[in-house]
């Protein structure tokens, strides 16, 4: 480019507009005056401008440098806001904290997604990089999720993992947002082993055992008492072993703290309902609420000697599982009988190491396993500060077991290389407590039915009622007897 070009811009800053005005008009006259001295009939002259390298607006601004002197103005004005916007934005990216840089939209600065998250949020170690405070941040946007009926809630389980557009009522409680901050309340406890003998040995030459931390969720249904009491008699058999039963309902149940404290099982007993948004949702998280209370009981006492295992009420134990799964020294795997389709549920094993599962429902779990198919050494879980479990029916074990990191190398499989069944996942058929018709003028100190229905309406197996329900039958020698002529 030729020098004339930047010439203007290199005088100095001293015409005013006004000399600029009587530039360009002394330059109009001038070029009027030459063209009336041109001869007539003579070639048109080609005007100076356009046999030169420079273009008409600049040799009009040579001397106009007023505006120049604007120009020059303006942008050196905006250069230099413009780099100190950018100085100001990148020292608070790396002087704010993570949750001042949230709240003004400029990123927590803790990474993409990984495969073991769920829209950006972290689980296992890689969460402790990123920090409660954006657990906190959705935690605050959540009354922003639109509401949720349950209606298309197999649509989202079919769908795959990584499909994070999908939103659902679980978002707000599961491995997404929700710490282990559950409505809990401590019933009673007992931690003195009050069996004399486990096993034919005394309970004193058990001392040098791991603790197993059994896990039970359970809630009322007419079932619960007799399951419980059926669970307990297996478990007053093994050593070392404390039970934690976290019952969903709002306050305590006396009649299960005086039922447990017999047992003389070391026992805690939990307060811990579901939150009531999933109440009414269709398949409810049961058990969720429970076992977050628990993990949230053993995280408050800092407990990182024993063994976790979560096992459910109705389900049926071998006593040789206890002895499997007290050596575990990360996560351990065993096969589970009567789960879906397939009669069973477990690992897959090749000289000694787990290489795959095998399970009719697969649904893109990393881990297909069930709940009662693995036990979690607390020295271990003890390492990830946020394990976890989402309200998130079918992926509670999947969530769970990635929380707290784990991988397939790590797995020790138990019960001859998982080639033993060693609990089964029965169930027990569930009816509604039934109502007898029964005279309440009956059920005085004059026989023992009024004692009898009292205990069953406790445990939440049966009723009595003046009104309502088939009414009584009271035989004698095979006939039926009129109610006032057996219990007046």
């Amino acid at each position: 480019m030729p020098s004339a070009y930047y010439a203007a811009l290199d005088q100095p800053l001293t015409s005013s507009d006004d000399d600029e005005e009587e530039d360009i008009e002394r330059h109009q006259q001038q070029h009027r005056q030459r063209q009336q001295r041109r001869p007539k009939g003579a070639a048109p002259r080609i005007p100076f401008l356009a046999t030169h390298s420079l273009p008409p607006p600049m040799a009009l601004l040579r001397g106009s440098s007023g505006v120049v002197g604007s120009r020059r103005r303006c942008l050196r004005t905006a250069g230099l806001f413009g780099g100190a916007l950018i100085f100001l934005i990148a020292l608070c990216y790396f002087t704010l904290n993570t949750d001042t840089r949230l709240a003004l939209g400029l990123g927590g600065g803790g990474g993409g997604a990984t495969d073991d998250s769920d829209e950006g949020i972290h689980l296992g170690k890689h969460s402790q990089s990123l920090g409660l405070s954006r657990f906190r941040e959705l935690a605050r946007q959540r009354q922003t999720i639109p509401a949720f009926d349950g209606q298309d809630l197999p649509k989202f389980a079919s769908k795959n993992r990584k499909d994070s557009s999908i939103r659902n009522p679980y978002r707000s409680y599961g491995i997404l947002s929700r710490a282990l901050n559950e409505s809990l309340h401590l019933c009673s406890e007992g931690h003195l082993d009050q069996r004399l003998y486990v096993q034919d040995k005394p309970v004193a030459q058990y001392g040098h055992l791991p603790i197993i931390y059994f896990v039970t969720p359970t809630y009322p249904r007419r079932e619960q008492i007799p399951e419980l009491t059926r669970l307990a008699h297996t478990l007053l058999h093994v050593p070392r072993l404390h039970w934690l039963v976290a019952n969903d309902q709002e306050g305590c149940n006396t009649f299960m703290d005086g039922m447990l404290k017999r047992f003389g099982i070391p026992y805690t007993h939990l307060a811990s309902p579901m939150p009531s948004n999933f109440r009414k949702v269709k398949p409810a998280p049961r058990g969720v609420a429970n076992r977050r209370a628990a993990l949230q009981w053993l995280r408050q006492r800092n407990l990182t000697d024993g063994v976790l295992y979560f096992g459910d009420d109705d389900n049926t134990y071998d006593l040789g599982l206890f002895s499997e799964i007290r050596q575990t020294q990360r996560v351990s795997m065993f096969p589970v009988g009567f789960i879906a389709d397939y009669g069973v549920s477990g690992p897959v094993v090749r000289k000694g190491k787990v290489v795959a599962f095998l399970d009719s429902w697969l649904a893109g779990r990393r881990w297909p396993v069930d709940m009662a198919g693995f036990a979690v050494n607390l020295e271990y879980m003890a390492q990830f500060p946020n394990v976890n479990m989402p309200y998130k029916p079918g992926f509670e074990e999947d969530r769970f077991l990635r929380s707290i990191g784990l991988r397939l190398d790590l797995i020790e499989p138990r019960g001859k290389n998982c080639s033993q069944i060693l609990v089964w996942h029965t169930q027990t058929k569930s009816k509604k407590a039934a109502v007898v018709r029964l005279e309440s003028e009956y059920l005085d100190g004059r026989s023992n039915l009024g004692a009898l229905f009292r205990s069953l309406k406790i445990m939440g197996v049966a009723s009595a009622s003046d009104t309502e329900g088939p009414k009584a039958l009271i035989s004698k020698n095979g006939k039926a007897s009129d109610h006032a002529t057996i219990l007046s």
